[in-house]
Parts: structure tokens; C-alpha cells; sequence
């Protein structure tokens, strides 16, 4: 059991971790707030909610990943180097077709209600 309370309490740090260095992160969290807040106004159906849940999810996780992975290459390499910048922004484009991805599923979504 202490075992499996700490894994959760080092997966929480790790969380704190990205909420504390990445804005990005604050940003898409704020901004998935205010689509449960939505969702609630709206009284949003079961699978819409899987749906908003689904969505948010892969995008903060998105990030999570992202910050992972920059942190690995500002360890592995802090100064600049063209390959470390290439893997960055292929994280990032990577942050980026989750986003979009999601948001054009929020358009869908909360258009059927207007």
C-alpha cells in the first residue's frame, strides 16, 4: 500500500512540476476550465462529457509529454544544438495537432447547442 500511495504522490509532484515551469500548461488548464464551466451551463449529456473529458486530457497530457521530453534534452544537451532543437519542435508541432485536433471537436461540440 505505501508503495502504491507514493507512486501517486510522486505522479502529483510531477504534475506540480509541469503546472510550476510551463505557462503553456496554466494556459490549456485555464482554458480547460472554462469548457467544463460550459459543459455545466450547457448540461452537457454523458457522451459529450467522455467526449470534453477525452479531449482535455489529451491535450494536458499532451504537454506533460512535451515537458518531459525538453527536459531530457536540456539535460542531454543545454546549449544549442540543431538535432535537440529539431526533437523540441517536433514535440511542440506535436502539442499543437492535440490542440487543434481538440479544439475543432469543442467547435463541433458546443456548436450543436447554439
Amino acid at each position: 500500500m505505501k508503495k502504491i500511495i507514493k507512486s501517486f504522490q510522486w505522479a502529483l509532484n510531477g504534475l506540480r512540476t509541469v503546472w510550476q515551469q510551463e505557462m503553456n500548461f496554466r494556459i490549456e488548464f485555464i482554458v480547460s476550465m472554462i469548457g467544463i464551466l460550459a459543459g455545466v451551463f450547457l448540461r452537457f449529456a454523458s457522451l459529450e462529457w467522455i467526449i470534453l473529458v477525452v479531449c482535455i486530457t489529451a491535450v494536458l497530457a499532451a504537454e506533460v509529454v512535451n515537458t518531459a521530453v525538453e527536459n531530457i534534452c536540456d539535460r542531454i544537451e543545454p546549449g544549442h544544438d540543431i538535432l535537440i532543437g529539431k526533437i523540441k519542435d517536433i514535440m511542440a508541432g506535436f502539442v499543437l495537432l492535440v490542440i487543434l485536433g481538440a479544439s475543432i471537436v469543442a467547435v463541433i461540440l458546443f456548436s450543436s447547442f447554439i
